[in-house]
């Protein structure tokens, strides 16, 4: 994940657009150059300057952007979200990536779902029946299942106890270049590019941060 400003002596960098991990033509023909273009040169890019001027001399201003998303509200929330939502997008997807999970990731979706196609629908039906502009995430929840969850606009489990490990961006922006209106072919596609390496890393960074405060704790 792009880091959202660092300290550099007694001056806070702004929150900055992070570069795509991968060249911008690396996930065709799944997903344009044409749509990374617009989408994150564009569409990211506006919310990333967005939130700088709104948080100019006020208490977000310098703050990393997780916790601008998590003590936000109202425009500032928006474009802080988006930001972080958009990020994390980029890094769930991967060139030469799809397939299935293996490892305790692929065990705890056979656990809940048993077959990976049946996962596979459940999720691309909750990717489709999303209203309008939004998000679907495949979240941890505080008992350890996991579930694809939606969420309008820009928000985000980020706010929440569940713990984000992927998601599929379906506002219109992210498809309509490559598929026009027809989401459920853009849905389709997420299938070949789904970074599961990144899924597993958030799945056992969640599991390392439990661990240390149950070590805390006692």
């Amino acid at each position: 994940m792009g880091k959202g400003g660092q300290q550099k002596g007694f001056l806070m960098a702004k929150i900055t657009l992070p570069d795509l991990p991968y060249a911008i033509d690396a996930l065709a023909p799944h997903i344009s150059k044409e749509t990374l273009e617009f989408h994150h040169g564009k569409h990211h890019k506006t919310y990333v300057e967005t939130l700088n001027k709104l948080i100019a001399g006020t208490e977000f201003e310098g703050k990393p952007l997780e916790e601008i998303v998590k003590t936000s509200s109202g425009k500032i929330f928006n474009n802080a979200a988006q930001a972080w939502n958009h990020d994390f997008y980029w890094h769930s997807l991967a060139p030469k990536a799809g397939g299935e999970p293996d490892g305790v990731l692929g065990e705890a979706i056979e656990k809940k779902w048993g077959p990976f196609d049946t996962f596979k629908t459940e999720f691309g039906k909750v990717a489709a029946d999303t209203f309008g502009s939004g998000w679907v995430w495949l979240v941890q929840t505080p008992d350890g299942g996991l579930d694809p969850k939606s969420t309008s606009n820009a928000q985000t489990p980020l706010t929440t106890a569940d713990k984000p490990l992927l998601t599929c961006d379906v506002w219109e922006h992210a498809y309509c270049i490559d598929y026009r209106n027809k989401r459920p072919d853009y849905i389709g596609a997420f299938w070949n590019i789904v970074n599961w390496k990144f899924a597993a890393e958030n799945m056992a960074k969640g599991a390392a941060e439990e661990s240390t405060k149950v070590r805390k704790a006692g």
